[in-house]
């Protein structure tokens, strides 16, 4: 008995020691990407690209649906959602490798705006430091606005307002709850769920959305089809 309490504590050192240097590792990560650009300057970037959308010219049902199926306690953390870390931590070490990540839409932006998409833990880490240093220095609002104007909706789409234009012929306000909808559900896996690509697919992950905001509250049951 004596002898596993001792290989008990030796794990349990040697785990502490490992997420130490994982997170020493992922603070200088953080620190360089920052060096090298500025959260100032980056956000400024982002601001310059050629038709940017703006908060107010996303409309509501498009907003909601973001949040219902990306990230639903958005306007309650701080940029963690401790609850969906803690779920993906369990899936993560059920499955023995790095699947779920947990992430928020401020952690997405962060990764978006200095990170690569590899599934690595110190990039997951270092992504964590820049996503709560973007929620001390910019609102909510600014925040969804940045996600919106960096995500990928597949067939070339980079931004919202490519985005609406290539699939709709639409500018992101004269979205209807439709177009919205399904423009919610794509970045998920924007290969997979291209309209050009896979219609059915999308139409699908579309549900998938309703049935998000159907839960959070957003709309009745059949509001939208």
């Amino acid at each position: 008995m004596k002898l596993f309490k001792k290989i008990g504590v030796l794990i349990l050192i040697l785990a502490a020691f490992s997420a130490g240097v994982m997170s020493y590792r992922a603070y200088d990560m953080y620190q360089d990407a920052l060096e090298g650009m500025p959260l100032s300057s980056k956000v400024e970037e982002i601001r310059a690209i050629e038709n940017y959308t703006t908060y107010d010219e996303l409309p509501e049902t498009y907003i909601n649906a973001v949040i219902a199926v990306e990230d639903k306690r958005f306007d309650k953390h701080n940029g963690v959602d401790i609850i969906s870390t803690c779920r993906a931590i369990l899936l993560n070490l059920k499955a023995g490798e790095l699947q779920q990540g947990g992430s928020t839409i401020t952690q997405q932006l962060a990764r978006n705006m200095y990170f690569e998409q590899d599934k690595d833990i110190c990039r997951k880490l270092a992504e964590i430091f820049v996503a709560l240093n973007i929620e001390k220095k910019y609102s909510k609002e600014e925040i969804l606005e940045l996600y919106v104007n960096t995500i990928y909706f597949g067939s070339g789409y980079y931004n919202i307002y490519d985005a609406a234009m290539g699939y709709f012929e639409k500018s992101p306000s004269e979205l209807n709850d439709y177009e919205c909808t399904m423009l919610a559900g794509i970045p998920q896996a924007p290969s997979v769920y291209s309209l050009d690509a896979n219609p059915d697919l999308a139409e699908q992950r579309r549900q998938q959305v309703i049935d998000c905001m159907t839960a959070e509250g957003y709309i009745e049951e059949g509001e939208i089809n």
